[in-house]
């Protein structure tokens, strides 16, 4: 099985205002738009990406979607990891 990864902003917390200019609407999609998320974000979704993308147990209520926060402790911005089923 194949699985698409959608990487969503749908939130930032503290002033509302990423340090990298990041917004709220923005989606990007794993692997194509890998190098147009803030490296210091990617650090933190890599690893689910992996688990997404592979079909592996997420150990959340919805399966298919996971709510994750980067490092930024004063401009957290908050992401949800989508993965999609696609035909071989």
């Amino acid at each position: 099985m194949t699985w698409k990864v959608k990487i969503e902003i749908v939130d930032i917390l503290g002033s509302g205002k990423c340090s990298v200019r990041q917004q709220v609407g923005d989606v990007f999609y794993y692997p194509e738009d890998r190098g147009n998320i803030c490296p210091s974000a990617f650090h933190i979704l890599y690893p689910w990406i992996l688990v997404m993308q592979s079909g592996g147990n997420l150990y959340v209520d919805d399966e298919d979607s996971i709510s994750l926060g980067c490092a930024d402790f004063k401009h957290q911005v908050v992401f949800r990891l989508t993965r999609t089923l696609i035909n071989d």
